[in-house]
């Protein structure tokens, strides 16, 4: 990844990070700590697994969430499919890293059922691509 690609995945971060702060209190490390314990473990591992597989997952994760939260908060919304979804949205178009989601999703949803919610998926796989790129 170029210097310049590196620059804007983490200045896009921090405007993503700054604006969802606004309206809420932010993505909280250790959060599901008492109530799903590996849920950051599993989120981490499985963005991981994709990211070593191909490192261009790591600005697609965070654009990802970015157009989640861009339209009417950092709901998830945009993973939902469908002909008149976000998703299919004209401006969605080349959106990716849904698989990476959909993988963590079932793999907590094994672990614990109904705890992590597809937002906070988002939020913590846009995270931690940001820190891979980082670790180069």
């Amino acid at each position: 990844m170029l210097a310049s690609e590196i620059a804007t995945v983490f200045f896009l971060f921090n405007v993503l990070l700054r604006s969802s702060l606004v309206h809420s209190q932010g993505l909280q490390r250790g959060f599901y700590d008492s109530s799903c314990p590996d849920a950051e473990d599993i989120v981490r591992s499985t963005v991981e697994k994709y990211y070593n597989n191909d490192a261009t997952i790591a600005p697609g994760l965070l654009r990802l969430h970015f157009h989640d939260c861009f339209v009417q908060g950092c709901d998830a919304s945009v993973l939902i499919s469908g002909a008149s979804s976000e998703r299919s949205a004209p401006q969605n178009f080349g959106l990716r890293g849904f698989e990476v989601i959909d993988d963590a999703k079932s793999q907590l949803e094994s672990t614990c059922p109904g705890v992590v919610s597809c937002a906070d998926i988002l939020a913590l796989a846009a995270r931690d691509s940001v820190d891979l790129v980082g670790k180069f």
